[in-house]
């Protein structure tokens, strides 16, 4: 079984409510590195970040979720 990176996180915030929604939407994804990321910060860009993973056969699907978090985040009013 073989994995892709499809981001990194500078956090462990950003980076697991990302996982939760793939999750919420049935894409298993995994975080890489997170415990060192969070623990060690200032490690972050040697290992470059917390790393998003999905099993290949998921990228298609989890590629289109992210994109449409994207847009979903972009058009949130915070005024």
């Amino acid at each position: 079984m073989s994995f892709v990176i499809l981001r990194s996180y500078d956090n462990y915030i950003d980076a697991n409510i990302v996982l939760g929604r793939l999750a919420s939407e049935g894409v298993q994804a995994f975080l890489r590195d997170e415990y060192t990321v969070t623990m060690t910060p200032m490690f972050t860009n040697d290992i470059g970040g917390i790393k998003l993973t999905v099993k290949k056969e998921d990228e298609l699907r989890a590629k289109e979720l992210l994109e449409e978090f994207d847009r979903e985040k972009g058009s949130i009013d915070l005024s």
